[in-house]
């Protein structure tokens, strides 16, 4: 057992985060369990965002949340799913000509 205050501190923190992990990554478990079982649109997207939920959460990289998610599309494919692409367009322009015209206005 720690006996410094930090010490302390940081084995509570670590068991908070360990927790936090574990649920994450049960929960990628479960949709991909899902997926394979009865591979549908929705459970397609459902896997997809948890993936995405762990990258952003920092608990995978970004490519091995794509490599898993490029193997969903392949078992998806072979299942005979059809796949349409979701017209989602980002606003990044509007992002660039604010942060153009920030820089004018210095």
């Amino acid at each position: 057992m720690p006996i410094i205050k930090s010490a302390k501190k940081a084995a509570r923190q670590a068991t908070k985060r360990t927790e936090h992990n574990v649920k994450i990554k049960k929960d990628i478990k479960s949709a991909l369990k899902t997926f394979k079982a009865n591979p549908t649109q929705e459970n397609l997207a459902k896997a997809q965002s948890e993936y995405d939920k762990a990258v952003k959460k920092d608990l995978l990289k970004k490519n091995t949340a794509s490599r898993r998610k490029a193997k969903l599309y392949a078992i998806a494919k072979e299942a005979g799913l059809k796949l349409t692409k979701k017209a989602t367009e980002k606003k990044a322009g509007a992002k660039k000509t604010q942060s153009k015209a920030k820089a004018e206005a210095k």
